[in-house]
């Protein structure tokens, strides 16, 4: 047992916005004693937006689809991290939309499902950067969905919950060899829409969402081998243990995480308002600490994604404002303003 997870089980591990109890200062991993700081990243390329997707193959990431008040989008970009810039790529087919999904296995990238302003979408497509194509693949069963989540876990790729004129929260896996989507194990708990999924030491995770209006405060992890769901400890002060007390900002709908060392990152995202707060999350504790809150304008509708060790947080809305500029996270440096 680490000394972390012992703070833990005894209670003793106090957070708060700006530091952790000297009880547990001396933890191997020091990232949950830092505060972090965010700095400027490259501005995205194209036109700002909300609502879009983005995923990664090797140490290049891209950004597609989203929305304005008045426009929707199927463009493509690829950001390189070694050269810092975007380049614009082929067009994703099939009708211009917002809160799809997104996820790559291997060499290959896929988007589908959203909302084009009229119809809620099932179609599926996949693009390989090489190259530089799209090819349609199988539609999502059942009827078309939006504000669903997405990931990928061994060589699959899954989509669950969202909503199809009623909340959901089924699962369903995709084989890309055999074009083909099979049902899975449902989310346990409570259906949900505009939930936030990440994937940590090969689980997946879905955490918080909106279902009829409430915001909802658990977190679940799947087990893709064992088909299984577990739910973690919920994200709000419900024990007599103090280690939860400021727990009361980490739930949210329309958040992003992403992935850095061995930890994962919730920020950005509404709940009641447009919310910046940035929590970090241990896996193996199963806790959450909270960091430097999102420095950029806080938004709704952002995309977020990891490229060799480092954390993205791009585009997104607050109000009628899209933006198109994007910040990195630094979890364990010290916080510098207006960097």
């Amino acid at each position: 047992m680490t000394k972390k997870q012992a703070c833990l089980l005894g209670g003793t591990l106090i957070l708060s916005a700006v530091f952790i109890t000297q009880s547990c200062t001396k933890s191997t991993n020091n990232d949950s004693d830092l505060i972090g700081n965010w700095t400027k990243a490259s501005d995205f390329d194209g036109n700002a937006r909300s609502e879009g997707v983005s995923f990664t193959i090797g140490d290049f990431a891209y950004i597609s689809t989203g929305t304005t008040d008045r426009d929707r989008f199927k463009d493509l970009w690829e950001f390189s991290l070694a050269r810092n810039y975007w380049t614009q790529k082929a067009d994703m087919p099939g009708s211009a939309r917002n809160s799809a999904v997104a996820f790559a296995i291997g060499p290959k990238g896929y988007i589908g499902t959203g909302y084009d302003g009229a119809n809620r979408l099932s179609d599926f497509w996949e693009y390989f950067p090489s190259q530089n194509i799209w090819t349609s693949k199988a539609p999502l069963p059942g009827a078309g969905r939006y504000d669903a989540v997405a990931f990928s876990l061994n060589g699959k790729g899954y989509v669950s919950c969202g909503y199809d004129g009623n909340y959901l929260k089924d699962l369903w896996q995709f084989d890309t060899l055999a074009n083909q989507w099979t049902q899975k194990a449902s989310i346990g708990g409570t259906k949900r829409s505009a939930a936030t999924a990440f994937v940590i030491n090969n689980n997946a995770y879905i955490v918080s969402g909106n279902n009829n209006g409430e915001i909802l405060k658990d977190l679940w992890m799947y087990d893709g081998t064992a088909d299984e769901w577990t739910e973690k400890r919920p994200i709000y002060n419900y024990s007599s243990d103090t280690y939860d007390d400021n727990y009361g900002s980490i739930a949210r709908q329309n958040g992003v995480a992403f992935i850095m060392g061995s930890n994962a990152y919730l920020t950005c995202g509404e709940n009641g308002s447009i919310i910046s707060n940035t929590w970090q999350y241990d896996p193996g504790s199963d806790s959450w600490a909270e960091k430097t809150g999102f420095e950029g304008t806080a938004r709704t509708g952002a995309i977020a994604f990891s490229l060799a060790g480092r954390g993205f947080v791009m585009t997104g809305r607050s109000g009628s404002t899209v933006m198109d500029n994007g910040y990195e996270f630094h979890p364990s440096a010290e916080k510098v303003d207006g960097d």
